[in-house]
């Protein structure tokens, strides 16, 4: 089983593989939490996490920004009072590739939370 904290993002051009279906057996197990969910079409990942107020919702979203950032590659974030739900997929490939999955582990990795139910 790899780490997927350790990893980094690679570059995803236009036609890169979609993960397998081997793939997402090995790395599911290491995302508590989340789950796949299609919207329009598109394979995703997605997790909601819950905060005492806003201030600690939109700090954790900060977090989360400064992650996209160093790792270049940008999920969907939505920041609601006491929570923040993060969708990850690729946008180029119209679904997941490695690269989804290594920064849900990293989302996981920012700080303290609980997972919505």
């Amino acid at each position: 089983m790899s780490n997927l904290t350790a990893k980094t993002c690679e570059v995803c051009r236009i036609g890169a593989p979609l993960v397998s279906q081997a793939e997402i057996d090995e790395f599911m197990p290491q995302l508590k939490g989340w789950e796949l969910v299609e919207t329009d079409g598109v394979r995703q990942l997605r997790k909601t996490f819950r905060f005492a107020n806003f201030a600690e919702a939109l700090s954790f979203t900060d977090k989360v920004g400064a992650l996209c950032e160093r790792e270049n590659h940008h999920p969907a974030i939505l920041t609601e009072w006491g929570k923040v739900t993060v969708s990850w997929w690729t946008h180029k490939i119209k679904g997941l590739h490695v690269n989804d999955f290594v920064m849900a582990a990293k989302t996981d990795a920012l700080g303290q939370y609980s997972a919505m139910p």
